[in-house]
């Protein structure tokens, strides 16, 4: 089950560099970490990847390595991140096995239903708000979109894109069982403090 606060690193936007930001998000008590990265060669996706796998590990915490399956195979990560155009999802979970966990970033109902029919582990949508984070992102799908997916699915949901500390709230009213949230933790003076201020307010919203 992927529920309560998805943390996901950048290297652009962190001010302290991801490894500090995870090891302050996982202190403040965030059990599913995401490396998420565009621009780094495969030796040093692997040996980041790897520190946070062990950070992960330590802490009971799951850990996602976003589009890359190899990477995330090199350092037994807990899964993959998938997105529409990354590998078809059935050759993904031959690789991988049906013991770890695949996600997907979808973007319409279409999606959300193709995914869940291919048996992913959780559906991610978004961008809910808009966003900069992500530029290739697209326009923001709002609030309703996850309504109608939670509708049809019974896996894990996840809210993201724009969500803060301040909108979260709304993003789970709509049934998503999580939220993965960037900037508004590693763009702040404070990560883990950031982090620790959303992980408690999801758990009031239960």
């Amino acid at each position: 089950m992927i529920e309560g606060l998805y943390f996901v690193t950048d290297s652009k936007l962190t001010k302290q560099g991801i490894l500090k930001d995870v090891k302050q998000v996982l202190e403040a008590g965030c059990k599913i970490v995401q490396y998420r990265e565009k621009e780094k060669s495969s030796e040093e996706m692997f040996k980041e990847a790897k520190k946070i796998a062990e950070l992960c590990k330590s802490k009971g915490a799951l850990f996602i390595v976003n589009d890359r399956l190899d990477i995330a195979l090199a350092v037994n990560a807990d899964g993959v991140h998938l997105g529409q155009t990354d590998l078809p999802l059935v050759l993904a979970r031959k690789i991988l096995g049906k013991d770890k966990i695949i996600g997907t970033s979808n973007h319409s109902i279409k999606e959300a239903k193709q995914s869940d029919k291919a048996g992913v582990d959780y559906i991610s949508i978004g961008p809910v708000f808009c966003t900069s984070t992500k530029k290739d992102a697209g326009p923001a799908l709002g609030l309703e979109l996850l309504k109608q997916v939670r509708a049809i699915t019974k896996l894990s949901l996840v809210g993201i894109g724009g969500v803060n500390e301040e909108n979260l709230e709304e993003v789970l009213e709509t049934g998503a069982d999580s939220v993965a949230i960037i900037s508004a933790i590693v763009s702040t003076k404070n990560p883990g403090k950031s982090a620790e201020k959303i992980i408690e307010k999801i758990r009031g919203f239960k």
